[in-house]
């Protein structure tokens, strides 16, 4: 029987330039993590190249085509059930472009094990930082972390970070199907769901590097939608999965 411990979920939509070299490195990694890929048609040809690459990593590397862009957070909602229904016990969320180091994986995986239920790749804990970012976009973020942190009362440092470990426990007691946003706003309500039922989160400091390679998939409206968000999430987390 395979081992069903780690596994890392990376949603993608044309990301080409990076894809093979982040699955070689994340399998390359001490501790048998596995990967579950969830690609949104990408035109691009990634799901082709992920493709190849299954029979390298047989068992290992898990590939599921949806038809078109439907966003960040129901291809992570539709990775969440998919692994809770294998049986993994934690759950990784990361981007495919290399901003998040792939060596950071054990560190959040520790970071559970250390009496922790969500671990959080943190820019803005101390130790934590931003590389090759515009002073602007830094702004915009930090000032975002600040506003979300005032108006929920969470103690996330960084509550729109996307480098995370989930326990399964926690995962199966948020009530994902009601989870209602997409863009950087649903980072902050998987976190204030979390919090809010009584996990603990723990903040590990990072150095978030901004991608070298594609294009970004930020929008003015990922952004909007995290502004107004956050006033809608006082009443989430007081309802548990059946």
């Amino acid at each position: 029987m395979p081992d069903l411990d780690k596994i890392v979920i990376i949603p993608t939509y044309n990301e080409k330039e990076n894809i093979e070299k982040i699955i070689r490195k994340v399998l390359s990694l001490e501790g048998n993590y596995h990967i579950l890929i969830v690609d949104d048609g990408s035109p691009d040809g990634t799901a082709d190249i992920i493709k190849s690459l299954q029979p390298a990593f047989p068992g290992r590397l898990h590939l599921v085509e949806r038809t078109g862009k439907l966003g960040l957070g129901t291809a992570y909602i539709f990775g969440f059930k998919w692994a809770l229904e294998k049986g993994y016990e934690y759950i990784f969320e990361m981007d495919a472009d290399f901003s998040h180091n792939p060596e950071d994986l054990s560190r959040l995986y520790n970071a559970i094990k250390d009496n922790g239920d969500v671990a959080v790749g943190s820019r803005y804990t101390k130790g934590g930082k931003v590389v090759n970012w515009p002073w602007d976009r830094i702004f915009i973020s930090k000032g975002g972390a600040l506003y979300t942190k005032m108006i929920t009362q969470m103690p996330v440092s960084d509550p729109t970070a996307g480098f995370i470990c989930y326990k399964k426990d926690v995962l199966k007691a948020i009530p994902l199907d009601k989870v209602q946003f997409v863009g950087y706003a649903f980072q902050i309500e998987m976190k204030y769901r979390a919090w809010k039922l009584g996990f603990k989160i723990k903040e590990v400091p990072i150095t978030f590097i901004d991608r070298t390679e594609g294009v970004s998939k930020m929008t003015k409206g990922i952004i909007k939608e995290a502004m107004y968000g956050v006033w809608k999430m006082k009443n989430f987390g007081k309802e548990r999965s059946n």
